[in-house]
């Protein structure tokens, strides 16, 4: 089957310029200003690059990252998240992305050790299985949030999923951004007071 191109344009400067304009007359007595917006025909759309739709769509991701970093780090003070905030978008979808939030290191039963990275997605999939990361990207609109656990490569400053842990490397993936919260402070902390707060949440 073959792969639709997407093609994408500025729907926010069509809406604006293609709003029913009042006289100019009415509107020079009302505001005391000549409107010079441009005056496009409804037919005429801008349409975007894959580029600017990258660019456009980076800006959001790293914004809601960011926001979701403040939330977490200002859950108890001694909790605390690096901030490692960058993005990454889908080649051929570049409206659809994810955002990289932070990193840490964990216990689990049976590793002593386990780095993991906290990431969002501005979409729904299946993750962690197979060559092809994303499996099974939803047409619905959604957001997930998800932990991977995470090794260092051969090749210095990469990383990769570390699959021995729970065979796939996924530690979890959730569409409730409640739920995600909880499971970041429980993988943050070792206090079993603050895990028993944080688990009745």
């Amino acid at each position: 089957m073959q792969q639709t191109k997407f093609r994408y344009y500025d729907a926010v400067a069509y809406k604006r310029t293609n709003q029913p304009k009042a006289a100019a007359h009415t509107e020079f007595l009302r505001t005391g200003r000549i409107d010079r917006s441009p005056t496009w025909s409804p037919s005429e759309k801008r349409y975007l690059t894959y580029q600017e739709v990258a660019e456009r769509t980076g800006r959001k991701l790293e914004r809601a990252g960011s926001i979701t970093h403040e939330r977490i780090n200002g859950f108890h003070h001694s909790i605390q998240f690096p901030r490692l905030i960058f993005h990454r978008t889908l080649a051929q979808t570049p409206h659809l992305g994810y955002c990289h939030i932070t990193v840490a290191n964990s216990r689990f039963a049976e590793f002593e050790n386990v780095q993991w990275a906290f990431y969002m997605a501005n979409f729904l999939a299946e993750i962690g299985e197979g060559e092809q990361f994303f499996a099974g990207i939803s047409t619905k609109p959604g957001r997930m949030y998800f932990a991977v656990a995470i090794a260092p490569t051969e090749e210095e400053g990469r990383l990769t999923i570390d699959r021995k842990v729970r065979g796939n490397g996924v530690i979890f993936r959730t569409d409730d951004p409640k739920l995600a919260m909880k499971n970041v402070l429980m993988l943050g902390t070792r206090n079993e007071a603050l895990r028993k707060i944080i688990s009745a949440l």
